[in-house]
């Protein structure tokens, strides 16, 4: 049911009691009001700026070779994160688990790969061939081998660079997953085992959907984090879209150009990621919060058709 903010029958005031006026602070509108017009001038002088050249930003931020780099990026971050999600899945049960084989290699995982830089894993990675010349599998200490190849040919620069994002990032996502299983009652563990449920069928459909609730927004801004992680991989001439921008600025000598090019790009994909978090965090969050805030377009609407404002009750208090 929809309770409208503010309703309720009219009460009256007894000219005995103390009204309470609530305490005014101009000076926060003050400080807002210095601070827009800070902003709003940073802007008109960057765009009017006599050494900016703006066909040139028309010019190229829907060029072909700047879309391209786009959807790489897109694709990298995509499937850096999936695959990285899943193995921090499995080395959150490893940290977790009463096996000190298991417990100690996941811990050794995410001390490795968190405790070194991003780019020096890139670098690692792009120039693995330095260190293996082949990549062979076969039987150990023996010469008979099932596969052998170059490693520069198995693993180009595409496959380097998805490598070093995608295994700092199952890191992360390790220690992401862990804190939310974490905070998930024992009780719930208990319960699921009393009534027969194995320990696979109980993470997966009783710890893991309560966990979301902690999990998704560190996870929101990791995925934020792992678009824009994407330029690092310009050091092993991967063509994602800061390395594409650099190409072209390379040519027509318009580095701040491109540079803008880029930064509107990557500002526009954060704001097409941040929905999808925002709608997830709402959804996992109904059984925590008495009452779902209103989403932007609700309040956009109530703005604009001076509606009131309804907030919308959890199902747990719509059963009581």
């Amino acid at each position: 049911m929809a309770t409208p903010v503010g309703a309720g029958p009219a009460t009256q005031i007894d000219p005995d009691d103390i009204v309470a006026v609530p305490l005014r602070h101009p000076w926060r509108w003050f400080l807002a009001v210095f601070l827009l017009i800070g902003f709003v001038s940073l802007g008109i002088s960057l765009w009017q700026n006599e050494n900016i050249n703006h066909p040139t930003i028309t010019e190229f931020i829907f060029n072909p070779r700047i879309l391209s780099g786009v959807v790489l990026t897109v694709v990298l971050t995509v499937v850096a994160m999936l695959v990285s999600t899943v193995l921090g899945v499995l080395l959150a049960v490893m940290r977790l688990s009463n096996n000190p084989v298991m417990n100690t290699l996941a811990w050794l995982y995410v001390w490795a790969f968190r405790g070194t830089p991003l780019l020096i894993q890139i670098v690692f990675w792009g120039y693995l061939g330095l260190l293996y010349a082949q990549i062979s599998v076969g039987i150990p200490f023996t010469d008979f081998t099932i596969f052998s190849m170059e490693t520069n040919t198995l693993i180009p620069a595409l496959t380097a660079g998805l490598l070093a994002l995608t295994l700092n990032q199952a890191a992360y996502s390790a220690e992401i997953v862990r804190s939310g299983m974490l905070s998930v009652d024992e009780g719930q563990y208990e319960a699921a085992y009393s009534v027969g449920m194995s320990p696979v069928f109980t993470l997966f459909k009783v710890v893991l959907p309560q966990a979301m609730r902690v999990i998704i927004p560190p996870m929101g801004n990791e995925t934020i984090s792992m678009l824009k992680n994407t330029s690092l991989l310009s050091v092993i001439a991967v063509l994602e879209l800061y390395t594409v921008a650099t190409q072209i600025s390379s040519q027509n000598l318009r580095q701040v150009e491109l540079l803008l090019v880029v930064s509107c790009w990557y500002l526009f994909l954060t704001s097409v990621l941040s929905i999808p978090q925002y709608y997830l965090e709402r959804y996992y969050g109904r059984g925590k919060a008495r009452t779902l805030p209103p989403t932007p377009f609700q309040r956009v609407r109530a703005l604009l058709g001076r509606r009131p404002i309804t907030v919308r009750r959890t199902e747990s208090q719509d059963a009581s």
